[in-house]
């Protein structure tokens, strides 16, 4: 292993038990002079407490930054105007703060004349893509470490023995062995009894979120305000994206919303169980498509579904900082030009459901849509639009037979006998009912 003394390597420091482990052992096997960033993303809390924490751990200097502001509306506010949510499940809180960590990661490398920069992800992760991508693309000469896939090599028991005998206070007992990263955006737990995909969770993998079964019986109505995709308000009260993701967090928790169970496909070719506590990502995703529903032309709703999931793609695999985010931004930010309005969702036992819409924007008509008074459509003309519309199918199958293809008509339908018409089996109960009588 190259000794690297007397060289910076700064590392994306988070303050659980790899990182802190990694300060330690960056110093002792590589002769790094170490410096961490950490970026709060929403599950900081005392940042004092964290620079202590990496002190101690062996850190030169520890740079914290609070960068909450910034996570929710370059990173999250997009993600969520696309729809984007990775295997149609996953809001991708995890996956959305990488990017903004590793710029944070550059930013202090280049304050610090360093050569190196380092994370704490694993080698079978999606993290390492995510932190390794975003430093190639914005500091392609910077050189990355990742002691975990590079001779660390420890399980979770050894690092936590590891850290004990070095007096480095870490959050992870051998009682209580999940991993987990958590932002505003969400909680992602792995590890643990929750490798076996049959086990259900325990209740203290859930922090955000109560037991659906022990949430209020009686249900809370919120309505959530968007000005062109952004969500603006809760309650008719206008409030900053992080205050709004917090109040929603805490409410929709309260009535178990937001909790998500999945194996997913990590980009480095395995499954995995992954468990998600994401209430106002939950509220938010739910929200805003019903406005979008409203005000979108039914093209733009067809292929916008193709966008978000190529959207959740780019992100879950690391290509924040592409062109092709570039390019994908623009066609959406188009899109949400007309996505203002007011949703209105009922809360209710790990439900967040959609009962009342509005907004000035609306391709909705009622005019157009009722079946009472002051109905404006024009009935007569769906007799000439379905003869134009249904053209090519009937000169198809005059000339070429559809209903005798292959899996068109299974031969069961093919043979099934001509019964008693509902209208004949009606008359024939009524008269013997008559006749009983």
């Amino acid at each position: 292993m190259t000794d690297l003394s007397g060289q910076t390597c700064v590392l994306a420091y988070s303050g659980g038990l790899d990182t802190s482990v990694a300060v330690a052992w960056l110093r002792e096997t590589r002769g790094l002079d170490v410096v961490t960033v950490t970026g709060d993303l929403g599950s900081v809390g005392d940042l004092d407490q964290v620079r202590d924490k990496a002190v101690r751990s062996g850190a030169r200097r520890a740079v914290v930054v609070d960068a909450r502001e910034p996570f929710v509306r370059y990173f999250v506010w997009p993600a969520l105007q696309a729809d984007a949510l990775y295997q149609r499940r996953y809001p991708l809180a995890t996956a959305l703060g990488r990017p903004l960590l590793a710029k944070l990661l550059v930013d202090v490398a280049r304050e610090e004349n360093a050569k190196y920069v380092a994370h704490g992800s694993t080698g079978k992760g999606n993290d390492q893509v995510r932190f390794d991508l975003s430093v190639a693309a914005l500091a392609p000469d910077l050189k990355v470490i990742a002691p975990l896939r590079s001779g660390m090599n420890m399980t979770r028991d050894e690092e936590i023995e590891y850290a004990r005998k070095r007096g480095i206070p870490v959050p992870v007992t051998k009682k209580s062995p999940y991993s987990v990263d958590e932002n505003l955006w969400g909680r992602s737990i792995e590890a643990g009894v929750l490798e076996d995909p049959w086990e259900a969770p325990p209740r203290d993998v859930f922090q955000w979120t109560v037991d659906p079964e022990e949430a209020p019986a009686k249900p809370r109505e919120i309505v959530i305000g968007f000005r062109e995709g952004t969500p603006i308000s809760m309650d008719g009260e206008e409030c900053d994206g992080v205050t709004l993701v917090e109040k929603l967090n805490a409410i929709a928790g309260k009535h178990g919303v937001g909790r998500i169970d999945q194996i997913e496909d990590r980009l480095v070719g395995i499954k995995s169980r992954e468990i998600y506590e994401a209430p106002a990502a939950v509220v938010l995703h739910t929200a805003h498509r019903a406005l979008e529903d409203m005000v979108l032309p039914r093209e733009s709703l067809r292929f916008k579904e193709r966008v978000a999931d190529e959207y959740a793609e780019l992100i879950y695999n690391g290509l924040w900082f592409s062109g092709h985010h570039q390019d994908l931004s623009a066609y959406i930010r188009s899109t949400q030009r007309h996505v203002t309005g007011e949703i209105r969702l009922r809360l209710h036992r790990g439900t967040a459901t959609v009962v009342g819409r509005r907004s000035d924007n609306a391709l909705y008509s009622h005019a157009l849509a009722t079946y009472g008074k002051g109905d404006a459509f024009d009935q007569k003309a769906a007799e000439g639009f379905i003869q134009i519309y249904g053209l090519s199918l009937r000169n198809q199958a005059r000339l070429q037979g559809l209903a005798s293809g292959e899996g068109a008509m299974p031969d069961a339908l093919r043979t099934l006998p001509a019964g008693p018409s509902p209208a004949k089996r009606g008359s024939k109960a009524a008269s013997k009912r008559t006749k009983r009588a």
